[in-house]
């Protein structure tokens, strides 16, 4: 019987190993959107997602967006009844995705220049560890926080060995193009 059938992943035998599930990382955040092009224009713009290529074989309108090993798929909403409030004011306790951030000073100026609203928040743990946040919503009314999260540890609460970190092989290629270059930069 080989591992597939046993339902064990990457040769790994017997124990708590046997019942992880073979996730790697994530791989995309796909959003509703009002305007596909407004949204595009948002996260290529304010977050230097990347435009890529969509497989062909969808029929619906939409864009993928790929940058700092994540993708963002939009999909241009049939019924707006399915996106969020856009009325309701930044809670940093609503659903939300987080991106980590190089230069927070950056980002906020960039939100400034984009006249994006945003809620600032600094967290001060007692040992002197300092996590910057920055709240705000996309054209669409979902949450994004960008932080400097890599300021804090991950200290595992029982789970001591079960923390996997991706690796590079599990993002996705990049195809160049016949001069060598990537193409990404062709409207942006």
């Amino acid at each position: 019987m080989d591992n597939k059938e046993e339902g064990r992943c990457n040769g790994h035998h017997g124990g708590e190993e046997e019942d992880r599930p073979p996730q790697m990382a994530l791989n995309h955040v796909s959003r509703l959107c009002r305007n596909v092009e407004e949204s595009k224009d948002f996260y290529t713009k304010v977050l230097g997602m990347v435009l890529i290529q969509r497989p062909q074989a969808l029929d619906f309108d939409g864009a993928w967006l790929f940058n700092y090993g994540v993708g963002i798929h939009l999909v241009q909403a049939q019924d707006e009844d399915r996106l969020p409030d856009t009325d309701r004011g930044l809670d940093p306790m609503d659903n939300h995705i987080s991106f980590q951030c190089e230069s927070m000073e950056a980002l906020e100026q960039k939100l400034k220049e984009f006249n994006v609203k945003y809620k600032k928040r600094t967290l001060e743990e007692e040992k002197g560890t300092k996590i910057d946040q920055l709240f705000f919503y996309d054209p669409d009314g979902y949450m994004i926080e960008i932080c400097n999260c890599e300021n804090l540890k991950l200290v595992p609460a029982g789970s001591l060995g079960k923390i996997r970190m991706p690796m590079d092989r599990h993002n996705p290629p990049i195809e160049l193009d016949h001069k060598g270059e990537d193409d990404s930069k062709s409207k942006y």
